[in-house]
């Protein structure tokens, strides 16, 4: 008998609505029932949802019974009570903080596993916690806290490059990032690729991951869209303690993107388990959190850190694929998440931060903080200062929708800043003009107290996702 392999529509059809008791349904079936037909395994399922009652003692399949156990669910899933008011956060810049960015804030600390809260300069309104928010819960992960794009980062590669050798091979460092890099929500590299991450034992850990290797070997190597970028431009450093570099002007290669189709797809499977699980009032539902004593919340952390590592595989591969294709040699990179959870110590309490949109900053920790496809963006070392929860903005911060941007702006206007900042855009939309950006000077006077520019990037040649 070949292998038997059930699949989410099928157990819709029995009709399993939730998508843990599908994944547990499945995960089940291929453990402990592979040897039994399809049709066998799904006369099993449908007797445990007409008589959960008599699988809430087996061994194998209590489990699966105990998602139908309406009393039970009823005693785990009454409606959690936010706190009347909310705790207090350090906020920084106020003035750049749109409010439906503050009251997000404000309502994320009101969630009774939340302890400490900070709201970054280039704060503006998101899912859940706003982006610039960041947030610390004890032992609890929420997937909304992190975002979609699980591990969305920066990377920074330094080359001993001057300025003239850019513009004398303009043409090649262009065809480079057309021919070597691939952006947008399908985009896939057309060369074979290889990369440790593709190895790792977790990919076979749980149904949801053993599904979306496929598309991580698929995806490793490309941008995302909307504001993700590959880009060469000049780097000024004014101080290169952290990196081994003397002050001095470099070759920069910098890219912004996460974790791909593979991020997006672990936030939402887990989302939805946290929802069924965490049941908050509706204005409060993408606060959904994931205890991390509980099997969910494990595999959701699993997960998360996986996707974090292959966002930074697949930077690695950017990078390497430009450098083989242009025969350039690194000689220091930096790199940081912006989207992603930690386990940290504050103030003697080992916390889970939720950093969504904003820098890492402890105390010599080194970051980017980009601009927009023509303005500067900087290089900072952390001074990490406990109000922030040792964090900072992770860039400007959008002042406008993407809607508003493109009726504000139009091709020939975009083209006029472009010439006149000595840039060239291969891809990109109106939605990403620079007018629909604050100002990165203005928001960096905000945070002088959490982060040391030590130097600064000049886009020069930018890739975009054709918007």
């Amino acid at each position: 008998m070949g292998k038997i392999k059930l699949k989410g529509k099928d157990l819709r059809k029995i009709n399993y609505s939730s998508n843990r008791s599908i994944a547990l349904a499945i995960d089940v079936m291929a453990k402990h029932y592979k040897h039994s037909s399809k049709e066998e395994q799904l006369a099993i399922l449908i007797d445990i949802k007409n008589n959960f009652q008599n699988y809430l003692d087996h061994e194998i399949l209590a489990l699966i019974a105990s998602e139908f156990d309406d009393t039970d669910t009823f005693k785990e899933r009454a409606e959690i009570e936010l706190l009347r008011a909310h705790g207090d956060f350090a906020v920084f810049g106020r003035k750049h903080i749109s409010s439906n960015a503050f009251q997000q804030m404000e309502m994320a600390m009101r969630l009774p596993v939340s302890k400490r809260g900070a709201l970054m300069p280039d704060a503006h309104q998101g899912y859940g916690l706003p982006i610039g928010g960041v947030l610390a819960t004890e032992n609890t992960v929420i997937p909304y806290g992190v975002g979609l794009d699980i591990g969305c980062r920066m990377s920074l590669t330094l080359y001993d490059v001057d300025e003239s050798y850019l513009k004398r091979h303009a043409y090649q460092f262009k065809m480079a990032l057309k021919e070597r890099t691939n952006f947008g929500t399908g985009g896939e590299i057309s060369f074979q690729q290889e990369h440790a991450i593709l190895d790792r034992p977790e990919f076979a850990l749980t149904d949801l991951l053993r599904q979306l290797h496929g598309k991580a070997v698929k995806q490793l190597g490309t941008s995302g869209s909307g504001n993700h970028f590959v880009e060469f431009g000049m780097v000024e450093l004014h101080d290169g303690d952290g990196l081994g570099l003397p002050p001095g002007k470099y070759l920069g290669l910098l890219a912004h993107s996460g974790s791909r189709g593979m991020g997006a797809s672990i936030a939402r499977y887990y989302t939805q388990i946290a929802r069924e699980q965490c049941l908050l009032p509706r204005q409060a539902q993408h606060f959904a959190w994931l205890d991390l004593d509980t099997e969910a919340g494990q595999e959701y952390w699993l997960s998360m850190n996986l996707a974090g590592d292959y966002a930074q595989a697949c930077h690695d591969q950017i990078h390497y694929n430009l450098a083989k294709q242009l025969g350039l040699k690194p000689i220091g990179r930096v790199e940081n998440h912006h989207n992603f959870a930690w386990k940290e110590i504050h103030q003697g309490q080992e916390l889970i931060v939720h950093r969504k949109g904003a820098t890492p900053a402890a105390e010599g920790v080194l970051g980017i903080i980009p601009g927009s496809m023509t303005a500067a963006g900087y290089i900072v070392r952390g001074k990490g200062d406990p109000h922030s929860l040792d964090s900072a903005s992770h860039g400007a911060g959008r002042k406008m929708s993407r809607k508003k941007a493109r009726e504000s702006i139009t091709g020939s206007e975009l083209r006029k800043i472009l010439s006149r900042e000595q840039v060239t855009l291969i891809g990109g939309g109106l939605d990403e003009a620079p007018i629909a950006y604050k100002d990165l000077s203005k928001v960096m006077e905000s945070q002088q107290h959490l982060v040391d520019v030590i130097g600064q990037f000049e886009p020069r040649i930018v890739r975009m996702d054709k918007n």
